[in-house]
C-alpha cells in the first residue's frame, strides 16, 4: 500500500455531508448578502504571494510550497485566497464592470506547517472578499456576515477580536515607537522575532511564542497612534457592531500576520477549539489591488477555516448515514438485465436506487439490503418477472405490497410519496 502524504487526508464518504451542510449555509449567506461565487486555480506565480502576503512573513519564508514551471518560473500552490482574488480581480478587469465586486470563493489551500489536530498541510477555506467600498459599514457587514454563519452553523464560544492596523499616513508612527522599544531590550525574544524585528517590528507582535508574547505586553497600541480619518473608521466599525448586538473585544496585539492589511483586523474566536480558537479572520486591504499593479481600489476580507469549522460542527449537527430508497434484489442471471433496466429508470427519476448483480440468494440479497440501510426492497425473480408484479417489500414496517412491471416506477413514485 502507498500511504497518504503526512499532513494531508481523505474526506471519507460519511463526513462528506457535513461539509456540505456547511458550504450550503454558507452560500444561502452570502447570495443573502449580494456575493457571488469565483473559481480559482490552486497554482499561481510564486511572486503574486510574495508581493502581496510579504517577504517577511511565516507563510512566505517557511509554509509555501514552491517549485519551478515548465519554463523555469517559480509558481506555488496558493498558501491562502485573498491574492489570488485581487489578481482575478486586475486581470479579469473586473473593476472595469463594476469596481464594487462582492466575492466568495470555497477551496483547498496548501502550507506546509507541522501538522495537527485540526491543522493541515492541504487545508480548506470560504473567503469572502469585497472591493471598490471604503466606508466602515462594509467592514462591520462582513464581521456580522461571518458570525452569523457561525452561529446558523450551532457554533458556540465566540468572540470578536478587534483592532485597527492604521493606514499609510499614521501607520510608520506606530512602527518607529514599536522599534524603540524593541531596541531597548530584546531578551526574551525567539529567533525568528530577533531577526524580524528590524525589517518588519509588526511581526514580532504577531508571534505566538509565549515568551514573545510576555515581551510585548507592554508595547505600544496601534489605536494610540490613529489619524483622524483612521480613528474615525475605527470608531464607525465598533459602533456599527454594537447596533448589530455583535459583541467584541479590542486586541492590540492582533495583526493578523500578513503584510497586506490596513485600518480593521479581526479575528472570530471560540472557546470550543483550545489552544487554536481563531476560526475566522480577516481585515481591510486598501493597498493591495494598486500593489499588485491594478487600479487604486479599497478592498476588505475575511476567511473561515473550515477543515476546523466542520470539527465543531460534527459534535451538533445530526449524522444520517447515506441510505438508498430501493434496493433491487435482482435473483437468477437471467433477472440481471432487468435489474440493470429498472435501477436506471428509478435513478433517473430521482429515487436513490441500489442494486445487487451477484445473483445471490434472496436471504443473502436482504442481507446486502440491510447493510447498506435501504429503506424499502425491490423483490425480483423468475416467479415475479412470470407474473409481471414486482414486490416492494418495507424494511422498517415489514410491509409488503405488489408492484406492477407495466407502470413501475409511477408506482414506486406514488407509494414513497404516500409512505413520507
Amino acid at each position: 500500500m502507498i500511504p497518504l502524504i503526512r499532513g494531508f487526508k481523505d474526506i471519507l464518504p460519511d463526513e462528506t455531508p457535513v461539509w456540505k451542510a456547511i458550504e450550503d449555509t454558507a452560500i444561502a449567506i452570502f447570495q443573502s448578502f449580494g456575493f457571488r461565487e469565483i473559481r480559482l486555480p490552486i497554482v499561481e506565480k510564486a511572486e503574486l504571494f510574495q508581493r502581496s502576503i510579504g517577504e517577511n512573513t511565516d507563510i512566505v519564508e517557511k509554509e509555501m510550497y514552491t517549485f519551478p514551471g515548465s519554463r523555469g518560473e517559480m509558481i506555488t500552490l496558493r498558501p491562502e485566497a485573498t491574492a489570488s482574488v485581487v489578481r482575478a480581480y486586475i486581470q479579469q478587469q473586473l473593476y472595469a464592470r463594476d469596481p464594487v465586486q462582492k466575492l466568495y470563493t470555497i477551496g483547498p489551500m496548501f502550507r506546509r506547517e507541522r501538522p495537527q489536530k485540526g491543522r493541515y498541510r492541504q487545508f480548506y477555506q470560504i473567503s469572502a472578499e469585497v472591493f471598490g467600498i471604503d466606508a466602515p459599514y462594509i467592514d462591520a457587514q462582513l464581521i456580522v456576515l461571518a458570525w452569523t454563519l457561525l452561529e446558523r452553523l450551532g457554533v458556540t464560544g465566540l468572540s470578536v477580536q478587534l483592532n485597527s492596523l492604521g493606514c499609510p499616513a499614521c501607520r510608520p508612527a506606530f512602527k518607529r515607537a514599536l522599534a524603540d522599544m524593541l531596541a531597548a531590550g530584546t531578551g526574551g525574544l525567539c529567533a525568528d522575532c530577533l531577526r524580524r524585528k528590524d525589517k518588519n517590528p509588526l511581526r514580532v507582535l504577531d508571534c505566538k511564542v509565549p515568551a514573545c508574547r510576555e515581551v510585548m505586553k507592554d508595547a505600544p497600541s496601534m489605536t494610540d497612534y490613529l489619524c483622524e480619518d483612521c480613528a474615525r473608521h475605527f470608531s464607525k466599525v465598533q459602533s456599527s457592531l454594537i447596533r448589530q448586538q455583535i459583541p467584541f473585544v479590542l486586541n492590540p496585539r492582533l495583526v493578523r500576520g500578513l503584510d497586506y492589511y490596513t485600518r480593521t483586523a479581526f479575528e472570530i474566536q471560540t472557546d470550543a477549539l483550545g489552544a487554536q480558537n481563531a476560526i475566522a479572520g480577516g481585515g481591510r486591504y486598501d493597498g493591495l489591488v494598486k500593489a499588485l499593479d491594478g487600479p487604486e481600489q479599497p478592498a476588505i476580507g475575511f476567511a473561515i477555516g473550515l477543515d476546523r469549522l466542520v470539527e465543531l460542527v460534527s459534535q451538533t449537527m445530526p449524522q444520517k448515514p447515506f441510505s438508498p430508497d430501493i434496493f433491487i434484489a435482482a435473483m437468477g442471471e437471467e433477472i440481471q438485465e432487468k435489474a440493470f433496466d429498472w435501477s436506471c429508470a428509478l435513478g433517473l427519476a430521482g429515487i436513490k436506487t441500489e442494486t445487487d448483480f451477484s445473483g445471490k440468494s434472496l436471504k443473502a440479497l436482504m442481507k446486502r439490503a440491510d447493510r447498506v440501510g435501504a429503506e424499502h426492497v425491490l423483490i425480483a425473480g423468475s416467479q415475479e418477472l412470470e407474473a409481471g408484479v414486482l414486490v416492494l417489500r418495507n424494511m422498517n414496517t415489514k410491509e409488503q405490497v405488489p408492484v406492477p412491471i407495466d407502470g413501475m416506477v409511477n408506482h414506486i413514485k406514488q407509494y414513497l410519496k404516500d409512505y413520507q
